[in-house]
């Protein structure tokens, strides 16, 4: 039985609602890739699916608009899936549990993959309609996008004749996105070698920050746990001869760390957790503010092998020295961060120490600059560094008329101007500006709330309002 059938945009929650129904976690885009695959066979339309699992359909202009040029209205078929502690459902196999409670849909126990189910239903119903005026429709739906980005990347843009698009993958109805950071992983591997230590093996803790989203918070001068371990294990081998046994920190390269830790050995058990406990204090002073939990524990206890001097020595210089956090501010838009790096995983693994960072900026000539800086620093600490899923930037356009008509469609709808900003996160709109010059867009969505969690949720009425805007604007695109 439909749950959401009886609602308006009839089209737009009957297609999200089908789309619910598919499992389409990342990495596991085949069966929904090959929905849309038919979905435009069994309306006749122009469509493409290519190896990474894209899909591009394309609709013909309708009578009158023959002679407008193209638009591209894009978003991404994977969902993040997360479920509550207690749910049973199996993801990969199942479809979601959609709930109804007034104006807000949700999924029971699971994430409901609004982000970004919702656009890929907006534009199958713009396909689907035969009562929508608009220029040639060129529909693109992205694979992966959640884990980098991977289908944008991938896509020939060869099928598009646009270079005008329409990306529904904001969370903030009202707030238009139109410029975005660029970024890349970069994995630094240390060698170590091990030898016997004869001393007291600690544990020495960080724990209890707020940690938070490296492109979305890292302005807001919250501690970072991996840079915080390396600023004690140098306190600490200048209180007492020490080895580094194993450091481990963090869970993702684009989240500030929330806790690490170090086991070490030492010859002065006493005097470490001294200076571990002073440190500590001035650690909570600092960050008093933004980090009120903020710990440091030294415990007695701990395993494996030790690392010799010369290991040691290289790990923590890695780590007090490696830079972290905001680089550079916008000259252009105020409040703007514009080039930053964060530390986001720590391991210890059999033959070498691991960092892996998330670096961002808006101006990829800064970017290549921080990369190059963790080479150079790298290369000296006798290490390497690996970059990964390195993707462009989205600048931003004084002249956009693209930004300039949907203003005005949302002005004479809301009767106020919708709110323009720049964010220091990726987007794929800054993949498609790469890969197709004079590209003009903008980002624009719904309300989405606590997107990525299980307590995910979607406004009904703001899905209404989105839709009635992005219908008016395909048809003054005349």
């Amino acid at each position: 039985m439909s749950v959401l059938g009886h609602l308006e945009p009839q089209k737009v929650f009957q297609f999200f609602e089908e789309i619910c129904a598919i499992p389409h976690g990342s990495h596991h885009n085949t069966q929904i890739s090959n929905w849309l695959v038919k979905f435009a066979e069994d309306r006749g339309l122009e469509h493409y699916q290519d190896a990474a699992e894209n899909v591009i359909i394309i609709k013909p202009a309708t009578p009158g608009y023959e002679q407008a040029e193209a638009v591209i209205i894009q978003g991404h078929m994977d969902m993040v899936c997360e479920k509550d502690a207690d749910c049973t459902k199996d993801m990969l196999t199942e479809g979601l549990d959609l709930m109804l409670d007034g104006d807000t849909v949700y999924a029971k126990g699971t994430t409901l993959g609004g982000d970004d189910g919702i656009a890929v239903a907006m534009a199958l119903a713009a396909l689907d309609a035969d009562d929508l005026a608009h220029p040639r429709l060129e529909v693109v739906i992205t694979t992966d996008e959640e884990i980098g980005m991977e289908g944008a990347m991938a896509l020939d843009p060869a099928p598009l004749q646009s270079r005008r698009l329409l990306n529904i993958d904001s969370e903030v109805e009202g707030i238009f996105t139109v410029s975005c950071a660029g970024g890349a992983t970069a994995r630094v591997s240390i060698p170590v070698k091990y030898e016997n230590f004869t001393g007291t093996v600690m544990t020495i803790s960080v724990s209890g920050l707020i940690g938070g989203h490296s492109g979305v918070e890292i302005h807001k001068g919250r501690a970072n746990a991996d840079m915080l371990l390396g600023r004690l294990l140098c306190a600490a081998a200048k209180a007492s001869e020490l080895r580094v046994v194993q450091v481990s920190g963090g869970l993702k390269d684009n989240a500030i760390p929330t806790a690490a830790q170090a086991v070490v050995s030492v010859a002065d058990a006493a005097a470490v957790k001294d200076v571990c406990t002073k440190l500590g204090e001035a650690f909570r002073a600092e960050y008093a503010t933004v980090d009120a939990g903020l710990k440091v524990e030294v415990t007695k206890g701990g395993e494996g092998t030790a690392l010799d001097a010369e290991s040691t020595q290289r790990v923590i210089c890695l780590m007090s020295c490696v830079p972290n956090g905001v680089q550079v501010m916008s000259n252009d838009i105020e409040g703007l961060v514009q080039t930053s790096l964060n530390l986001g995983i720590l391991r210890t693994e059999e033959n070498c120490v691991t960092a892996s960072f998330c670096v961002r900026s808006s101006v990829d000539s800064q970017k290549d600059m921080l990369l190059h800086r963790l080479e150079c620093l790298s290369a000296q600490l006798g290490g390497t560094m690996e970059t990964m899923g390195d993707y462009p930037g989205w600048a931003y356009r004084q002249d956009s008329p693209l930004r300039d008509l949907l203003v005005k469609v949302f002005t004479e709808q809301y009767g106020h101007e919708p709110q323009i900003e720049a964010i220091h996160a990726g987007l794929e709109c800054g993949l498609f500006a790469g890969k197709m010059p004079g590209l003009d867009c903008i980002s624009f969505g719904p309300d989405l709330k606590e997107i990525h969690t299980p307590r995910e949720r979607m406004s009904v009425a703001s899905v209404q309002r989105t839709w009635k805007m992005l219908t008016e604007v395909l048809r003054q695109m005349k």
